[in-house]
């Protein structure tokens, strides 16, 4: 009888320990990552229980969310934000744990540096108190974020408890037209699905335009998988996946590596594969995407008008009508054009080197607006340096950008990077929700790296289009 389990639930079932009377699984986490925002009370309640981490090995620390990107010397000036830093490091030591800390050169984003270390791999389980975990699932692995309780679960027990997801097929075939990119195609699924569509789901992309995608855009799509409501997303391991994975330092080597391939590839759902529903997307109409409101699902192709209140289904319109508000735009309004004051190029969903490269393409023998202020922080140390390998901190610092060290940054601003006031950010980031970016009042724009360089350049919300 063949097997019409698609990737989720078998990768789900592999992992289950057993079933709980509560009708949630207990399901063991293959891999675990931690920050320095949500793990201290968690170790706080293994300390309260006296409970020592089942697996330490198993988890690996990052600093990323509150670590300035400007002056990094100790202690830093923030208090707190000291706090928390002095905390990750004596958990770390006093529980075993490996510390990717800022004298370390694989310090990064907690969702770059596990798969830029060949952590994150196909058929694993992976969690991390961090909403954006769900951007592992780029490798064919089923990857939660989880709250602070959670992690003490999992640092106590390697598992945790969960009700098993339904299983939504996205499939989006075609052709992406030049200038579109991978922010643009997980904002228009957003959009035509909702920021709760995806309530009770994991997402599986598939189709031509999640083929063709590198492994680093792959990682954008997967991780806003969770602003459009899903438990979490995945692409299927395929040739791309095993060529990035091949020599990165936690990957098996050698022999061991080809067998773990072969398994991974084994892996995909197959042509038979079972799902609880089904959506097809045309990528082909995909246009460079803006938001113009308070959630990611309000958004708009550049070359569009604001909508109307009444576009919309009447349990959705007070809330449209408090994002225009909030955001001072008319309806039927011009996204394009919309001045801006800050450019953010950088966050878990698009610093890696290809979102640098393809902005550096646009700014590159250019100079930023007088008027707007400019960030591009790497997500990585490792990718700082590579960008600079390649000079491309020289190309951003002459078009007047500020060049930055590896972290969270501007994305959610529990760091010196935030917004002033009423200003208005293109980012390259994962969420516009009010006051995320550091000012209560502060307003956000997201849309792909490019996009941020056009409308650094341009001082208004431009068509890279033009640009290219």
């Amino acid at each position: 009888m063949s097997d019409t389990r698609n990737l989720f639930n078998r990768i789900w079932d592999l992992h289950t320990v057993r079933q709980m009377p509560s009708g949630q699984t207990q399901l063991f986490i293959g891999q675990h990552l931690i920050h320095e925002v949500t793990s201290p009370q968690a170790f706080q309640m293994l300390r309260d229980r006296e409970l020592k981490v089942m697996h330490p090995e198993r988890t690996l620390a990052t600093v990323d969310h509150i670590i300035p990107t400007g002056n990094q010397a100790r202690p830093f000036a923030d208090g707190l934000a000291e706090e928390m830093m002095s905390a990750i490091e004596k958990n770390c030591r006093e529980f075993g744990i490996t510390l990717l800390n800022l004298d370390d050169r694989r310090q990064g984003i907690v969702h770059v540096v596990g798969p830029e270390q060949g952590l994150t791999q196909p058929g694993i389980t992976l969690a991390c108190g961090d909403s954006h975990t769900s951007t592992h699932g780029a490798f064919g692995c089923i990857a939660f974020g989880i709250g602070t309780s959670q992690v003490a679960d999992v640092l106590a027990s390697q598992t945790m408890a969960m009700g098993r997801p339904k299983v939504r097929r996205v499939g989006v075939n075609g052709k992406l037209r030049p200038g579109v990119y991978a922010k643009d195609v997980i904002l228009h699924i957003i959009r035509k699905l909702g920021v709760e569509g995806g309530v009770g789901y994991a997402y599986e992309f598939a189709g031509e335009v999640f083929a063709a995608m590198s492994m680093e855009e792959r990682m954008t799509v997967c991780n806003m998988s969770i602003e459009g409501g899903a438990r979490c997303g995945y692409i299927n391991p395929d040739q791309v996946t095993v060529d990035y994975l091949r020599g990165k330092p936690l990957a098996p080597q050698g022999a061991a590596f080809d067998k773990a391939a072969a398994w991974w590839l084994s892996l995909a759902s197959g042509a038979d594969a079972q799902f609880d529903d089904r959506v097809e997307i045309d990528g082909s109409t995909i246009e460079p995407t803006v938001t113009w409101g308070i959630n990611p699902a309000q958004s708009v192709g550049v070359n569009e008008e604001i909508p109307a209140a009444s576009s919309f289904p009447s349990t959705e319109q007070a809330g449209i009508r408090e994002a225009l508000a909030f955001m001072e735009f008319k309806e039927h309004q011009p996204i394009k054009g919309t001045k801006i004051d800050v450019a953010f190029i950088g966050s878990c969903t698009n610093s890696r080197i290809s979102d640098l490269r393809e902005a550096a393409k646009v700014v590159k023998g250019k100079h930023v607006a007088p008027h707007v202020r400019t960030f591009v922080v790497p997500g990585s140390q490792l990718i700082r340096e590579q960008a600079e390998a390649e000079g491309l901190h020289e190309v951003f610092r002459a078009a007047g950008f500020d060049w930055r060290e590896a972290g969270c940054s501007m994305c959610l601003a529990m760091n010196p990077d935030k917004l002033i006031g009423r200003e208005i950010c293109a980012s390259s980031s994962n969420r516009n929700f009010k006051g995320r970016q550091g000012s209560p009042t502060g307003r956000t724009l997201l849309m792909s790296p490019a996009m941020v360089a056009a409308a650094a350049v341009n001082g208004v919300v431009s068509d890279v289009r033009d640009m290219l």
